[in-house]
């Protein structure tokens, strides 16, 4: 339950004592109280969008007076139009009122004895505490409630707080979609894969991990909407099911929980009841206190600027005068000392900062006009109730704004990622440099040098994590193996090395820069498992029949040989030519005894293995949502020069199906051994408002969609995409919309869920159990699954050989099976050895020795990395921006066409194939452009407008230039020889059927401006330009404008 968050802060309290009882309250009453809000400072319309990973979007004219708090799903199109604000928290119900409380004295800024409070006191915490029986995540509830204004009480995105509803007489009236024709607007976001279904093996070194789709959130954690269909292949919460648009709570939920549950359980229904009973209206509600403040206060990024200088200068005029007048002299003398801080999220609200805590550089900016031109790292330091603004402290300066590498150090230091060198203590911890693999190491071990063994990574990969071996059985059985590097052996527990990995979690890539989770001599030498060199590894190997099916499996410590380092594209390349000659067959080099013709058969036998398991596995139910992924590229200098689509091979396909394989094994073993004490990974099933919109948008197309489970979803979209082979851009919208409703994978402590075991399947891979096994250079979690592992294979041979001293050398028969095949890491895990005495006295003792986390510990592990894995892709999302960012702004403007998904009297939204991310374009208030919407046929017509339409009495209306919504060029200026078009493909140095971004005249001669007056509707395609935003004094972005065409220009 946090505000803005994962789960939104939803302690229920009910309404403040000055509030009217809901039977009481009457229409006329209602609506002067909302007339006398209308009359306090409030932010105007911002989009509520996703980022990235992340995943976020600016929305359009953001003024910030006050802290907005998103949900961390992107909000309903009704919902952006509503009151005008972008952010909504989710509910809590109504609970019985406290005692009334005395309001303590807060010290802060500007505070004297006449001093005027614009927000309510915090309500102390034995107040919270007497008011509601627990703190509950609140499940079912079908809609978000809208916090604006002072009722957010200095609330920011990630806090956890207590919070009330409003009677339902105060609830705002639902005004409709403007997006009309669209199942869901979310923002500037790039369409996402299923990773772990897809693999991304070649975006980076080993990404198996699942890229589903989540928004804006708190601590930047993936939207957890708890709301689910009740698929057939996993089951889910069940503490509420919407059946019929009803929610509802079984009749036992909460009774083995205590009172809490109970309490809670009732006030859903409550709070279901009301919603359901006021179709037309969205909830309001309050913060009363905040329980826990977020981490994101420590991370604020921005620009500073004199007060004077301000996005709205209107509205800061306003608040300035009502400043003087409200607040007493001692306040006013301490804010002529203050200047103001602009985040550029814009989640964040206006700050102020006192100069006289800037260094003396900045502040000798401030004086010459130069530091708005500043970006800055800063915390929040303070906010009471008598400031409209919150108190920020500046950490560190980051440098002029527009500048790469500024807004790269801003992204690192947004998301807390460091890329501080490693300490000495953990540097400590590596053996020396003349380290050789001790021989009593390689005694322990299964040698298998002499295999054929290999890598496939991308070409420019140093960090070689995994590798596959293949043998030739007799009849038709091929031996295959995964070997992950041993970095366990290294990196001991409860060391300075392994509390730093942990602590930076994961790896993170942004493009062009790497910061690695383990120091670069481990990671790129001491365990990368580089070619002709032996290696200690962790290994699964299968006994695979002809059909796919696994006969055998065995588990263990392992010493290989890489023969070779291969490519995706040379690996393609091999497998699919004809013949004895490869057009790569120069770069391949093979160490030791093995030949290129060894390698180009076992490559060959390996695709075809691998398609046989893709396709078990697909029949099983398995969901891919798979779409070409944008790549940009770099000149010699470093600096983006182009852009492409770049689709996965065959190749990328071998690498996956082995890495998803092992990853399953490995989460079999661990959570059989060790129930109570696994680190397993998770999928939800789709947002369940998201999946009903994706249903009526497929409706409304004429597509048929069964999304009863992720099987049957993956059918429906195949069969979409073989009906629309001749339009792959409405595909690719379709694909984009699939992806918004997945929720995000996460990692978790089986204890944890324990009595919940529906609960660990992961839906896209349709399957019970899964992990993190194969990537221990670049995912703490992987260390963790290898030393459970270790403990498992530990406890194996400790009870198989109490077993042999029991049955003596000839006594072997009851016992046999086991020994064969393993009793704990076998396909058949034997349950009865595991509970025996012998069993469970072994494999306690292997936790130990290996010091495998217990339960509590794991969950607060799990966590953290999930919190770290939200946190890098939300860094390699806005890492990605910002480099398409600045090649739109290296070539000033970029020409393409554009998808129409919706359209409405205000703005539309539409959908650009060569980018692959959605933008609103806003066309109301233009001077020189006339607006028809004809809502019955959903038709939209934009047409030149002379004269100024008159203004409403009372209303002074700003209207924006026609620049702003529209690039207009003459016809002459878009019209291009034949011989222009090809030269400027030529230019673009890449290949038309795969580059984005060709040069300008190339654009420009394959895509024809518009002409007035201009017919819309939905799913029209229409010319547009983007550009890029900001960047040297506000938040960077892309912004899209109408590609336009007259002679009157």
């Amino acid at each position: 339950m946090r505000a803005t968050g994962e789960h939104t802060a939803a302690v229920p309290i009910p309404a403040p004592p000055q509030l009217p009882a809901p039977g009481a309250v009457t229409e006329d009453a209602a609506e002067k109280e909302r007339r006398r809000r209308r009359r306090a400072p409030r932010r105007t319309k911002q989009a509520a969008a996703q980022q990235e990973e992340p995943a976020a979007a600016a929305g359009p004219r953001s003024c910030r007076s006050m802290p907005p708090m998103h949900v961390s799903a992107p909000l309903d199109a009704e919902a952006v139009e509503e009151e005008e604000a972008a952010g909504t928290s989710r509910s809590c119900p109504l609970l019985p009122t406290p005692s009334p409380v005395e309001a303590l004295p807060v010290a802060g800024m500007g505070r004297g004895a006449a001093g005027r409070r614009f927000f309510q006191s915090h309500w102390p915490e034995q107040a919270v505490e007497e008011a509601i029986k627990a703190y509950c995540t609140i499940e079912g509830i079908p809609v978000d409630v809208l916090i604006t204004g002072v009722a957010q009480n200095r609330a920011i995105e990630g806090d956890l707080v207590a919070m009330t509803l409003e009677p339902v007489a105060y609830w705002t009236r639902m005004k409709g979609p403007n997006i009309t024709c669209n199942p869901a607007i979310g923002e500037g976001s790039a369409v996402r894969e299923v990773g772990e279904t897809n693999g991304n093996h070649d975006g980076k070194k080993g990404q198996t991990d699942a890229n589903c789709r989540f928004g804006n959130c708190s601590n930047g954690q993936p939207v957890s909407d708890r709301t689910h269909y009740r698929h057939k292949n996993s089951g889910f919460s069940k503490a509420v099911t919407c059946e019929n648009g009803h929610a509802t709570v079984p009749e036992n939920c909460g009774k083995d929980s205590g009172e809490g549950k109970s309490e809670a359980s009732r006030a859903l229904h409550r709070i279901c009841s009301m919603v359901y009973s006021n179709p037309s209206r969205r909830p309001t509600g309050k913060v009363l206190a905040i329980i826990k403040k977020s981490p994101r206060r420590d991370t604020v990024v921005g620009f500073l600027a004199p007060f004077a200088v301000c996005p709205d200068p209107e509205q800061q005029k306003n608040q300035m005068s009502m400043l003087s007048k409200r607040m007493n002299h001692r306040a006013s003398s301490y804010f002529s000392g203050l200047i103001l801080l602009l985040p550029t999220d814009s989640k964040f609200p206006h700050m102020v900062v006192n100069v006289s805590t800037l260094p003396d550089s900045v502040r000798n900016h401030l004086e010459e006009g130069d530091a708005a031109k500043e970006l800055v790292a800063a915390r929040i330091s303070d906010w009471n109730e008598e400031s409209l603004y919150p108190c920020a402290h500046v950490i560190q300066l980051l440098g002029k704004g527009g500048q790469v590498k500024t807004h790269m150090d801003a992204i690192l230091f947004e998301n807390a990622i460091s890329d501080a060198e490693f300490s000495p203590e953990s540097m400590e911890c590596l053996p020396d440099i003349c380290w050789k693999i001790p021989q009593e190491e390689l005694e322990v071990r299964k040698d298998l040098r002499n295999v054929l063994t290999f890598t496939i990574d991308p070409p420019t990969a140093t960090d070689l994590d995994d590798a596959i071996s293949i043998e030739m059985l007799s009849g038709g059985i091929v031996r295959i193996g995964v070997h992950i590097a041993d970095v366990s052996y290294f990196v001991h527990p409860e060391t300075a090395l392994d509390a730093e990995a942990q602590i930076r979690s994961t790896s993170v890539y942004t493009l062009r820069r790497k910061i690695s989770m383990l120091p670069l001599r481990l990671s790129e030498d001491l365990v990368s498992l580089n070619p002709g060199v032996d290696r200690l590894t962790f290994s699964i190997i299968w006994d695979i029949d002809p059909h796919g099916n696994i006969i055998n499996r065995w588990i263990g410590r392992t010493v290989i040989s890489s023969c070779c380092k291969l490519s995706y594209d040379l690996v393609q390349d091999l497998i699919c030519s004809d013949g004895t000659k490869f057009k790569s067959a120069s770069s391949l080099q093979v160490h030791g005894i093995f030949e290129q013709d060894d390698v180009i058969k076992s490559l060959r036998c390996l695709y075809e293995i691998s398609k046989n398991l893709k396709e078990i596995r697909f029949k099983g139910g398995a969901l891919s949502l798979e779409t070409a992924k944008l790549m940009i590229q770099f000149d010699e200098g470093g600096a983006p020069c182009d852009s492409f689509r770049y689709e996965r091979n065959d190749a990328c396909f071998i690498v996956e199906e082995l890495m998803l394989l092992a990853n399953m094994s490995a989460a079999e073993v661990i959570s059989n051994a060790f129930p109570n004490c696994a680190l397993l990974r998770r999928h939800p099933e789709p947002n369940l408002r998201k999946s009903r919109e994706f249903e009526a948008f497929c409706a409304r197309n004429g597509f048929e969609l069964d999304g009863s489970s992720s099987g049957q979803l993956h059918l429906s979209l195949s069969r979409m995409k073989e009906k629309l082979k001749d339009d792959p851009v409405l595909f690719d919208i379709l694909m984009f919309y699939a992806s918004k409703q997945m929720q995000s994978a996460e990692y978790f402590c089986t204890a944890d869920l324990i009595s919940k075991r529906d609960d660990w399947a992961h839906y896209a891979l349709s399957v019970p159990l899964y992990t993190h096994f194969t990537s221990p250079l670049r995912r703490y979690p992987d260390i963790i699954v290898h030393r459970t592992l270790n403990a498992v294979i530990e406890a194996e041979k400790m009870y198989l050989k109490h077993r042999r001293s029991l049955t003596g050398q000839n006594g072997f028969n009851t016992a046999s099976c086991e020994m064969m095949h393993g009793c704990f890491t076998g396909l058949q895990f034997s349950k009865d050895a595991a509970e025996s005495k012998e069993g469970s006295e072994a494999l306690s003792a292997a936790a130990k020795k290996f010091k495998v986390p217990s339960p509590d510990n794991l969950g607060e592990v799990a966590e953290h990395c999930n919190e770290r894995k939200w946190a890098s892709r939300r860094a390699e999302d806005a890492g990605q921006k910002l480099y398409m960012w600045a090649l739109i702004k290296r070539k000033e403007v970029l020409v393409a066409n554009a998808r129409v998904l919706g359209l409405g009297p205000k703005f539309m939204s539409v959908y650009v194939p060569k980018l692959a991310m959605e933008r609103r374009i806003h066309y109301d208030e233009v001077e020189g452009l006339s607006i028809e919407w004809l809502e019955a046929t959903g038709t939209l017509v934009l047409d030149s407008c002379r004269n100024r339409p008159p203004q409403r009495r009372g209303n002074q209306v700003k209207y924006r230039a026609f620049e702003e919504v529209a690039m207009m060029v003459n016809p002459s200026e878009s019209i291009f020889s034949e011989e222009d078009e090809e030269s400027g493909a030529t230019e673009a140095g890449c290949d038309t059927a795969k580059s984005v971004l060709l040069s300008d005249e190339a654009v420009k001669a394959q895509v024809a401006p518009a002409v007035l007056p201009l017919v819309i509707q939905y799913l029209s395609e229409i010319p547009v330009v983007l550009h890029a935003i900001g960047g040297e004094d506000s938040a960077l972005d892309i912004g899209v404008r109408l590609y336009m065409s007259s002679y009157f220009k």
